[in-house]
């Protein structure tokens, strides 16, 4: 497998299972994602400008490949509704080798007006 090929997880965080699923869409639609996992309840505790905050989000992410990962990324940070979205590229270092080239097929290097 080519390294653009190689599988990789984004991880981001939302308000809302809603904004999450309104973004993840939009990665479909622009093929950048094979799938995507909106977990819909998730307690964030985190440092905010001095202050430690805690937040009810949802978390999602996103399977894609190492080739389109950047673009991912971009469109999350030019959409996302967050002013410092969390947005994490993980590499995936195995898996079933069906479902990792079923995850390349759905993320073709060309790209999807939208």
């Amino acid at each position: 497998m080519s390294d653009i090929n190689a599988p990789v997880l984004i991880y981001t965080t939302f308000a809302s299972a809603r904004e999450a699923e309104t973004l993840g869409k939009q990665l479909l639609k622009r093929d950048l994602a094979a799938c995507v996992n909106i977990f819909p309840a998730i307690i964030s505790l985190y440092q905010w400008r001095g202050q430690t905050q805690r937040g009810a989000e949802a978390a999602m992410i996103v399977k894609t490949r190492a080739g389109r990962a950047d673009d991912a990324v971009r469109v999350i940070e030019d959409l996302h509704p967050y002013e410092l979205p969390a947005i994490l590229t993980l590499p995936v270092t195995g898996g079933g080798g069906a479902f990792i080239d079923w995850i390349a097929a759905q993320t073709p290097t060309r790209r999807k007006s939208v």
